[in-house]
């Protein structure tokens, strides 16, 4: 496979949500099933708690309100919130699936760059929060 080079800067916002969106799928797994639920039908369940657009939004809120994210992270997120998608989900009102957007906008935009660290603990904080909220 021939891998290229790209400028993550200069990458639209839903394709770093796209992958955004399958790292952190990714983590709440690997966090489900490590913690010893093993059963596909309540792996799922779980799963869906913490990967929803309404979850994926409040975790972006708190980032947000508990000023955990730089400026370049800050500007990344407004990218993915702005970016204009041609669906909504209809569960989901306007303004929550941009917030969720621009959630998984950041986490593509740390996995293309390459900042493994970051990734890990703004997710771990995210598992955390969502775990900690109970919903």
């Amino acid at each position: 496979m021939n891998q290229h080079e790209v400028d993550v800067k200069e990458m639209k916002s839903l394709t770093l949500a796209y992958m955004g969106d399958v790292v952190y799928e990714q983590y709440v797994r690997e966090h489900l099933i490590r913690g010893g639920k093993v059963k596909p039908q309540q792996l799922h369940q779980a799963a869906v708690r913490f990967v929803s657009g309404k979850s994926q939004a409040s975790v972006l809120h708190h980032w947000h309100n508990e000023q955990l994210l730089t400026e370049q992270e800050e500007s990344v997120a407004r990218r993915g919130r702005n970016a204009k998608s041609g669906t909504i989900p209809k569960n989901l009102d306007v303004q929550t699936y941009r917030y969720s957007t621009a959630f998984e906008a950041l986490l593509g935009y740390l996995y293309f760059s390459e900042q493994r660290d970051r990734l890990d603990e703004l997710i771990k904080v995210a598992i955390q929060y969502v775990e900690e909220r109970g919903s």
